[in-house]
């Protein structure tokens, strides 16, 4: 066995011949167990909070969105529907119109927007699922909406309320001065299901049928505001929307979900990168009471390394006895705050005990990548501050 790692694990499991370093000692270790725990807990629940925050956007936006590059509006043609039906890696895909719109109900108003979509709409994104009162737009109903919670709430809007439809309304295209009583194109929508969703999102959309919206908006039957996509294979998002940006040329705009939501996906992974940072600086301070426990182990056994250096152990040999065991008292806090860790957070899974609101429980994910991000984090962290303790060793130290 290696001499070094012999000893050190000698010295480790020895109780030093003064209680307060064994104490000092059990509080480093204590130390790096929390902050191995703390650092694990706060990586696995960013992790549920970005998949949580991702399942929202799946509910919300397509996996590829076509608009125009100039203009609110593009024709539908049949070269555009042929590219689109040909296209094999294409599992469904929609026509939406798309517009800003007052809402009034009661005495109630609220600004949106509308947003009329074809039979196929929740094939691409499963609004739907989301549903929390009543159900979807039937075709065979006329002028029917599905409104988000959001706006239900501001406006204090009752599912099937016949004798008080929602108002919609939007300003008529035209420029210069228009008389107040007739600037506005308005329908009246029966409200028929709420959505819940992300917040933006449930205070964002009236959805209805695209006929309906076409009516409101002016538009020919052809006239629409995107195209929204749902791709077979999600692996190969970025390659198709490349492709479409390729076939349908510069006149359109192709986007994949997580272009169109560039801002969300950006702030998560800060978020998440500077939590690691604060809390790896956290582990860090934990850190100097283990770097304070060994150089106290030193001078505790100073009369057992002159010894060492009398029957032929090197001062390198005596330092790397202290680096291994600082390293090994970090990497038995390591293994325990972890083993702890990856029990709470299967506790959360399972159980939920901690929730976000009544009826959601705070998001936590386990991952292996966070589960080597921890360990080395802290293997390196650890190897650091068990060679700072030891570098206190030098011949005039022993010796004295």
């Amino acid at each position: 066995m290696n001499f070094p790692f012999y000893i050190a694990k000698r010295y480790l499991k020895s109780k030093s011949s003064t209680n307060a370093i064994n104490i000092i000692t059990i509080i480093a270790m204590f130390g790096v167990i929390v902050g191995t725990l703390a650092l694990f807990i706060i990586l696995s629940g960013f992790s549920g909070l970005r998949t949580f925050s991702y399942s929202l956007l799946d509910a919300s936006d397509p996996d590829i969105k076509i608009s125009p590059v100039k203009g609110k509006t593009f024709e539908y043609s049949k070269t555009l529907d042929e590219e689109l039906i040909s296209n094999t890696n294409i599992a469904s895909f929609s026509k939406v119109a798309e517009e800003r719109v007052f809402l009034k109900y009661n005495d109630k108003s609220h600004i949106a927007y509308i947003k009329g979509v074809d039979n196929n709409y929740t094939e691409v994104v499963a609004v739907d699922s989301s549903l929390v009162v009543g159900e979807w737009i039937d075709p065979e109903f006329k002028r029917t909406a599905v409104i988000g919670s959001g706006i239900s709430y501001k406006l204090s809007l009752r599912v099937f309320n016949i004798t008080e439809p929602l108002k919609v309304f939007v300003p008529k295209p035209g420029k210069g001065l228009l008389n107040a009583n007739n600037a506005f194109n308005s329908i009246n929508v029966q409200i028929v299901g709420v959505y819940t969703g992300a917040e933006e999102f449930q205070n964002k959309y009236v959805f209805t049928e695209l006929e309906v919206a076409q009516q409101l908006l002016n538009y020919n039957p052809n006239q629409i505001s995107a195209i929204e996509i749902k791709v077979r294979d999600a692996n190969v998002i970025d390659q198709e929307a490349a492709l479409l940006q390729q076939n349908l040329g510069a006149n359109y705009n192709v986007q994949t979900r997580t272009e169109l939501n560039a801002l969300i996906y950006k702030v998560i992974n800060t978020e998440n990168f500077v939590s690691y940072l604060i809390f790896t600086l956290i582990v860090i301070i934990a850190l100097f009471n283990v770097v304070g426990a060994i150089i106290m182990m030193i001078i505790d056994k100073r009369k057992n390394l002159k010894t060492l250096l009398d029957i032929g152990a090197t001062l390198k040999d005596i330092k790397k006895i202290f680096v291994l065991q600082g390293f090994l008292l970090c990497l038995i806090g390591m293994g325990v705050g972890l083993f702890l860790g990856v029990i709470l957070v299967i506790i959360q899974q399972q159980f939920g005990l901690f929730m976000i609101t009544q009826n959601i429980p705070y998001p936590v994910e386990f991952r292996w990548t966070n589960l080597l991000v921890v360990m080395l984090t802290i293997s390196v962290l650890g190897f650091i501050a068990a060679k700072i303790a030891s570098s206190r060793i030098s011949y005039n130290f022993v010796r004295k």
